[in-house]
């Protein structure tokens, strides 16, 4: 027999439980159980003022931008609207049914302030990686580093040859924050101070980025991500952004083996790279460290270890 047809009959009360409507096997449940947001009040309180309206939950924009990342939501307007809809992030965020999702320009208030003065996500990597060490994921004995290029926000057709390019004459009182963030790092060795020689092309919108052809394709603006992996389980122990030059990338090497010798004690036995972070430079630093290295054109790279020189194969 046909059953009645369907219709929406609003009830005046009901009883709903997100967390019966998420799957037990979930991505977000397997990743809840190990995120650990406790101290952030704390890192952060120096950065709020004691007046005025009481702030977006620091831990909430956090978890969502987590759920960004896990699931390659790179707008910040369309996370919020994930967010809003989907009963598995709401569950995740400790958003009720009825709670409102933050704005998106507040993701990117605290990104450009207080987050990044108060270097919060640096500070929750290295509790991450802190963890993953505790847990035996993480033995520091076996390391590889290499880039990967990001594409920068900005185009050719708004840019100037390094012949006419001056940043003396950048007026920084009506400069975006791009640029003035640009100025700040012309003496920093991993931006300005990289290379003497200047790009072929500098972005109006954003001139740290090196306009790099890296890809053997169109060239494009650009800028590094660096990476310091243990290769025990692929744990990213460090990481560092830079110009897209090789200079830049093998001297962030040394910034990242000098920081997680300083922040865990760790000290390397192997480290695994592609030849060219086989400079005179970079090999005169391993080796002032006893850190020789040897070449293994197997692996189309160099094996660096802490055992001495052994030479080619």
């Amino acid at each position: 027999m046909l059953g009645p047809k369907q219709e929406a009959q609003g009830a005046l009360f009901y009883e709903f439980s997100i967390d019966d409507h998420v799957p037990q096997d979930h991505l977000l449940r397997s990743i809840d159980r190990f995120v650990d947001l406790s101290d952030i009040r704390q890192h952060l309180s120096g950065f709020y003022s004691h007046t005025g309206r009481p702030s977006i939950d620091p831990e909430l924009l956090i978890q969502m931008l987590l759920v960004g990342y896990c699931f390659g939501i790179r707008s910040e307007r369309r996370l919020c609207e994930e967010v809003h809809l989907n009963l598995a992030y709401r569950w995740f965020c400790r958003l009720d049914l009825s709670d409102p999702v933050p704005s998106h320009s507040t993701f990117s208030k605290n990104r450009h302030g207080r987050f990044r003065e108060s270097e919060l996500l640096r500070h929750l990597f290295e509790k991450t990686v802190a963890r993953c060490i505790e847990e035996g994921l993480a033995s520091g004995q076996r390391m590889a580093v290499d880039a990967s290029l990001i594409e920068a926000d900005a185009n050719k057709q708004n840019s100037t040859p390094k012949e006419e390019w001056d940043s003396s004459t950048i007026d920084i009182a009506d400069a975006p924050r791009a640029v003035r963030e640009y100025l700040d790092t012309l003496d920093e060795a991993a931006f300005g101070a990289a290379s003497e020689v200047q790009p072929k092309f500098t972005s109006h919108s954003d001139p740290a980025s090196q306009w790099t052809a890296a890809r053997k394709g169109p060239a494009f603006f650009s800028y590094s991500d660096n990476y310091l992996i243990d290769t025990d389980h692929g744990v990213i122990l460090d990481v560092e952004g830079t110009r897209s030059i090789r200079q830049a990338e093998v001297g962030s090497t040394q910034t990242m083996l000098t920081r997680v010798k300083e922040k865990f004690d760790l000290v390397p036995n192997w480290i695994i790279a592609d030849t060219a972070y086989g400079s005179g430079p970079m090999l005169g630093w391993l080796v002032d460290r006893k850190i020789d290295g040897v070449d293994a054109p197997s692996h189309n790279g160099i094996a660096m270890c802490q055992t001495g020189f052994v030479g080619s194969q």
